[in-house]
């Protein structure tokens, strides 16, 4: 399992969405990125020496301090879209490659080259941003169906990353709630919400509606 790419940002104007700029701009560069634990969501702030989100009521903070996705999963959009996708190309922070992103457990924790150790937090859900940055009509609806989301990591231990990092996984909680899962049961799948409560690690937001939700259907 490795790091294939780090990608950074560049703003550039946002026609999509009530938000003059965005990050979703996302490109691979070279050498050592430092890391680092942004603090709660409001300011812009991410993990990624270099980058930052302009959406702060919706992006950035501790729970999405870096998005990964898996240069596999791109590989078949690739054959969907019939276009090739560079690394970054989903606003993804992180390419990787051999790790199943959709398949990884909330609150599993990878150790990325010698220092950094990140825990896989939330699954990225697609808006209007992305969209228009990927220039498809109907792409939320579906990148929804397919349940291939990616996922959002928060920063355990700081340090640096350079592309080429080997990816360790050092941690699996005792429950089964994948990246995928909390997907579905948060998107399209409602029914699926009380199979998340044992994943502590969502985080709180998510949690919160977690438990209203399954309250109000007498879970």
């Amino acid at each position: 399992m490795e790091l294939l790419s780090v990608n950074v940002g560049r703003p550039r104007p946002n026609p999509w969405k009530g938000v003059t700029t965005t990050g979703i701009d996302k490109r691979p560069v070279e050498g050592p990125v430092a890391v680092t634990a942004p603090g709660p969501k409001g300011d812009g702030r991410v993990g990624l020496a270099g980058d930052r989100v302009y959406d702060v009521k919706h992006h950035g903070g501790a729970d999405q301090a870096m998005y990964a996705y898996a240069r596999e999963d791109l590989d078949r959009w690739e054959g969907v879209l019939g276009r090739p996708l560079a690394g970054g190309m989903f606003g993804e922070n992180l390419t990787t490659r051999g790790v199943d992103v959709n398949g990884a457990l909330i609150g599993e924790r990878w150790r990325i080259g010698a220092d950094v150790v990140l825990e896989v937090a939330v699954p990225r859900v697609p808006c209007g941003t992305f969209q228009g940055w990927l220039e498809r009509e109907g792409w939320v609806k579906e990148f929804t169906v397919a349940a291939e989301p990616g996922a959002y990591l928060r920063v355990v231990e700081e340090g640096e990353i350079r592309a080429g990092d080997p990816v360790e996984v050092v941690h699996r909680p005792g429950h089964e709630v994948t990246v995928a899962l909390a997907f579905r049961a948060l998107t399209r799948e409602p029914e699926l919400l009380a199979r998340l409560l044992p994943a502590q690690a969502l985080p709180e937001e998510a949690r919160e509606m977690v438990r209203r939700r399954t309250r109000g259907a007498g879970v």
